[in-house]
């Protein structure tokens, strides 16, 4: 593979962030639109569904009324007497008192042919009576089908109504006469003008009828082809009223009743969300069209979003492409100084295993006058028992040979354990080697080594280590930390009136713990804590380097054990404590 020049690697990772960026932002506005606008149209249906709900319950009120009131006995003599001008003005008195218990616009009556007979707006300038209705549908809706409903403009006030009527017979079942109620909805409309969108009523044709836009009545949402227009102004079902087109253009599809579409409205063009709700009872469609700012806002949102995100993940993946790097340069010269550190450990152990085995032969050359004293008294008393033994010979006393060379044998074997102890201490331990070691005979070994000096010096020994004491360790290493501290205590005695040395050892927790102490007075308290550091010695010049503590404090710390000291009333106490070792159970 080429390798970029480092320039060409920046700009390549700055033009590839950019273009995920650009990327991303796209498609976060793509799927916040679409999940903005589903959201939106699940909203407007719930709007349209309340004001679906609101106009059939107003509908509703006054369905029955023109039925009920057909009924009505006065109407039915009425109708077949019209030349009665007393019963009519009675009964446009009883029409317009049940017109304001009703809260219709108008209620009035038509005969046969269509004239007005009486109608509870008898006293005002707009007033039906004598005007003939015959070629509105209402009309010959009840006569044929003896119910009809009608939304047009009043062809007398020009007001816009929706017009409920229902036939009245006669007691052969033929049709005298038509009773309509007219709802202008008006207080309806002007109900809707607070609130959001544009809210639109329809008629068959696709033709506003309703809206709380004013702008936007009377508009066609579709063409009108011109038998329908011929019949529009036939039937006066929009009076002089200029019907105007509300052209549009569908941008995108969201459900069966809800799309995107460019308007061209009365305020100018602009998209909108437009949604749909048929009334088939009414033959009328509500429409609902509201403005995408909110949509807007939410693409923005998530554009803003999905940069964050973007940005986020790409310097994450720079930061981690990073690490790594680092991390295998960290790697190599981690390595590298892991060999040097072997190197340097390997070393060092064996410059400490050196320096154990010089502090263990400079305590062989300290403990060589005592053995050499201890060595010679046998030797001198082997050589008087051979003398002895040749007499014997000569005399022929051979009873007594064989007794005289049993103790010849003695001697011999006294040399040979101090001899071979000599050469077991003497020489080197393998590295990590662990020992399951009665504390008892590592001591009694030091002791044994030791025991000329502490003969010849007059000293008392106080031993108190129980045979169930049993640790891990190494024999010769943990012999070799006793001898020092023995050796230590006995030196702290030299010129102490009372010499007293004290060793015990106790268990503590998973652990067994050996004190070292001697009556020489103790150790000064600001030396307590040098006594283990290399080349510290408070011994006069020539008597010691200061490293036998130190060797033996290494030892035990690399056995998993402890080397403190502290003084009490009589000298100094050395504490070593060392790991118990597992007990053997019977099988």
């Amino acid at each position: 593979m080429i390798a970029l020049p480092s320039r060409y690697r920046v700009a390549l990772i700055v033009s590839l962030i950019l273009a995920g960026l650009l990327l991303s932002m796209y498609w976060a506005g793509r799927i916040a639109e679409q999940r903005a606008w589903s959201e939106r149209s699940q909203e407007a249906a719930g709007q349209l569904e309340l004001y679906a709900q609101a106009i059939h319950i107003q509908v509703q009120r006054f369905r029955s009324v023109p039925a009920l009131l057909a009924l009505d006995s006065d109407i039915q003599t009425l109708l077949n007497n019209p030349g009665d001008q007393a019963l009519r003005e009675q009964l446009n008195h009883r029409l317009e008192e049940q017109n304001q218990a009703a809260g219709s616009s108008v209620l009035y009556l038509l005969d046969r042919h269509g004239e007005t007979l009486a109608a509870s707006n008898w006293r005002d300038w707009s007033s039906f009576v004598g005007n003939n209705y015959a070629f509105r549908p209402y009309f010959s809706d009840a006569v044929a089908n003896d119910s009809g409903r009608y939304f047009a403009v009043g062809v007398t006030t020009g007001i816009p109504g929706y017009f409920l009527s229902s036939s009245v017979k006669n007691a052969e079942g033929e049709v005298i006469g038509v009773l309509v109620v007219k709802l202008e909805l008006e207080d309806m409309q002007r109900e809707w003008a607070g609130q959001s969108g544009i809210l639109l009523i329809s008629d068959s044709l696709d033709i506003v009828i309703l809206t709380n836009r004013p702008a936007w009545r009377f508009r066609y949402l579709r063409p009108l082809s011109a038998a329908v227009r011929d019949r529009l102004v036939a039937v006066r079902r929009y009076a002089e009223q200029n019907l105007q087109p509300l052209a549009s253009q569908s941008l995108q599809r969201i459900t069966d009743n809800s799309e995107r579409r460019l308007v061209d409205g009365p305020d100018g063009r602009r998209d909108y969300l437009w949604q749909r709700l048929a009334l088939p009872e009414e033959d009328w469609t509500l429409h609902l069209l509201q403005e995408p700012q909110l949509v807007a806002a939410n693409v923005r949102s998530y554009r803003l979003a999905a940069a964050g995100v973007w940005m986020t993940l790409a310097f994450l993946l720079l930061y981690l492409a990073q690490r790594r790097k680092t991390l295998r340069v960290e790697r190599r010269s981690r390595n590298e100084l892991e060999r040097l550190v072997e190197e340097r450990t390997r070393e060092l152990n064996t410059a400490q295993d050196e320096l154990v085995h010089a502090a263990r032969m400079a305590a062989l050359g300290q403990m060589s006058a005592a053995l050499a004293h201890e060595i010679n008294q046998p030797l001198t008393a082997l050589r008087m028992q051979l003398a002895s033994q040749r007499l014997l010979l000569d005399s022929g006393r051979t009873d007594a040979v064989r007794d005289g060379i049993g103790q010849v044998e003695g001697l011999l074997e006294r040399m040979a354990a101090l001899t071979s102890h000599l050469k077991t201490f003497a020489r080197k331990s393998p590295a990590g080697l662990r020992q399951r070691l009665s504390l008892a005979e590592v001591l009694e070994q030091a002791l044994q080594l030791l025991g000329p000096r502490i003969r010849s010096e007059g000293v008392e020994v106080s031993c108190q280590v129980p045979p169930q004491a049993w640790v891990s360790g190494d024999a010769i290493r943990l012999e070799q930390v006793l001898i020092n501290l023995l050796t230590n205590a006995l030196d702290a005695m030299w010129s102490a009136k009372t010499k007293a040395l004290r060793i015990m050892a106790q268990p503590l927790g998973d652990s067994w713990t050996l004190s070292v102490a001697d009556s020489g007075g103790g150790i000064a308290e600001e030396h307590l804590d040098q006594v283990f550091e290399p080349f510290f010695t408070t011994k006069a010049v020539g008597q010691g380097l200061g490293l036998g503590l130190a060797v033996s404090y290494g030892i035990v710390r690399d056995l998993g054990g402890n080397l403190s000291v502290h003084n009490d009333a009589q000298g100094a106490v050395f504490e070593l404590q060392m790991p118990a070792a597992e007990s053997h159970g019977a099988e």
